[in-house]
């Protein structure tokens, strides 16, 4: 069981359009809980990388917070084509950084468990234009 750290202090985050991919339905539902109060719009969650790919056609997506493994299928495409619309993504994984390929290497990164104060201020962060800090 994943445990995810809690958040301290809440961010705003109003208007702000964030993609969350994530397959474990607890971590999904505290992540999107915790960016609603922020007062972000939560475009999903998704469980699988299709239904990311659907949304991401659907809704304007202002940043995204992907995992890596969803149902056993790595989602580099759909974090290559958020690349390729600009769209800041912030990886919440529990993989290392190594696993990254060459282009998402510069990506956020933060580990398993997640710590929420740094998931809010890697949103924020790179919604304002920002590189927000990556945590491991």
């Amino acid at each position: 069981m994943t445990i995810i750290f809690p958040a301290a202090a809440p961010v705003d985050l109003n208007g702000i359009n964030v993609l969350v991919v994530e397959d474990d339905y607890f971590i999904a539902d505290e992540i999107c809980s915790l960016l609603r109060r922020c007062d972000a719009v939560v475009v999903g969650p998704a469980g699988d990388t299709d239904r990311g790919l659907q949304l991401l056609d659907q809704v304007r997506v202002d940043c995204a917070v992907l995992d890596i493994n969803l149902r056993g299928t790595i989602a580099f495409d759909l974090a290559n084509e958020l690349r390729r619309r600009r769209v800041p993504l912030i990886f919440a994984t529990g993989y290392d950084e190594a696993i990254l390929p060459a282009p998402l290497a510069g990506s956020v990164r933060l580990e398993k468990p997640i710590d929420l104060n740094a998931l809010l201020e890697a949103v924020k962060m790179s919604t304002r234009g920002a590189a927000p800090a990556v945590s491991n």
